[in-house]
């Protein structure tokens, strides 16, 4: 028996629609980040882009557990001789996509592959969205069992 291996362009890729409401940011970034790398397929290669396309909705509508919003703080470096630091509800309020973006960013691997792979990502913070011909079929992620 043979393993199977992909090759670039052979696999048929999905797109999916889903809507981030009152879903908890990492549990819906890692479900988003495997579909982005394609670990949902049985036809899984690491070396090549297997995954589905997927936009996501509603992104100010995303929640975070405990005190988060309060607590949990994002910083990155200016140029100038410090960093720059905002709390999730700070971001949330400017640019709600970034938070689930950076969620997903983290999970996905580190190569040249996943610039790939986040690209297929597209996170709006309202319900309407530019995909509409791609035709995306609603998916439901990070659902409490």
């Amino acid at each position: 028996m043979k393993t199977y291996m992909a090759k670039a362009g052979e696999v048929e890729q999905k797109w999916l629609l889903v809507d981030a409401t009152d879903k908890i940011v990492g549990r819906l970034a890692s479900e988003i980040a495997m579909i982005l790398m394609g670990k949902h397929r049985p036809t899984y290669t690491p070396h090549v882009d297997t995954g589905d396309y997927v936009v996501v909705v509603n992104a100010e509508k995303i929640a975070f557990t405990g005190k988060k919003w309060e607590n949990k703080k994002y910083a990155w470096y200016t140029g100038y001789t410090r960093q720059r630091t905002v709390t999730a509800g700070v971001r949330l309020e400017k640019k709600p996509e970034l938070i689930l973006e950076e969620a997903v960013r983290r999970m996905l691997p580190k190569n040249k592959l996943a610039r790939n792979m986040l690209s297929k990502l597209k996170i709006y913070a309202g319900t309407e969205h530019p995909h509409t011909a791609q035709q995306p079929e609603p998916t439901e992620l990070a659902i409490k069992a």
